[in-house]
């Protein structure tokens, strides 16, 4: 059991490394893409299935309250998380709509929207990009290694390199945390120049 702990524990760790050398030019693009887009007052719109959606709304709350510093709150949505729309689109639509409906009814210009699948597969999670995309948002992607077809189609594309459901959720969650700390500071930053 010692060496299965130690194994997991290890392997993270050195998903992570590899993934953060591979994309810090990115994470620091996105921070910035992220924060410009708060400070013109436009949105963040998150959205997934399953741990990725509880991952959407965990970053959103961290947006919308605070991460680490005491700050004005900054508009987040997780789009997982009302279940009488989701339920309605699903019934009397399909379930692959539950989130392209929404980024239809919420989604305006200048917001960005960050789609989160660890397979890259999600009809639900392709459609909404889709729609993300013919309204001309920022697109974000986070998947994993097998996740060509979500990476396809942002602009901006996370993959970490696993194909391990834990390891890929770990790093998500991870890189988000980044995201939030970095556009805080920016944010801060931005508003102590002025």
């Amino acid at each position: 059991m010692r060496e299965k702990i130690l194994k997991a524990f290890e392997e993270s760790v050195s998903v992570k490394q590899q993934f953060v050398n591979e994309n810090i030019n990115t994470i620091i693009e996105v921070s910035r893409i992220i924060a410009d887009s708060f400070s013109k007052g436009c949105k963040l719109l998150l959205f997934g299935n399953g741990g990725s959606s509880t991952d959407a709304s965990h970053i959103a709350a961290e947006f919308v309250n605070r991460f680490m510093k005491d700050r004005p709150p900054f508009p987040a949505i997780a789009l997982n998380t009302d279940m009488a729309v989701i339920t309605s689109i699903a019934n009397d639509s399909d379930y692959s709509e539950i989130f392209a409906r929404q980024l239809k009814a919420l989604a305006q210009e200048g917001d960005v929207v960050i789609a989160i699948s660890t397979s890259g597969s999600s009809p639900n999670v392709l459609k909404a990009i889709d729609v993300a995309k013919k309204k001309k948002l920022k697109t974000i992607a986070f998947t994993g290694a097998k996740g060509d077809k979500l990476a396809s189609k942002a602009d901006y594309i996370f993959v970490v390199p696993s194909a391990s459901t834990p390891r890929i959720q770990e790093t998500h969650i991870t890189l988000a945390h980044v995201l939030c700390q970095m556009v805080e500071e920016l944010l801060l930053e931005s508003h102590r120049k002025k």
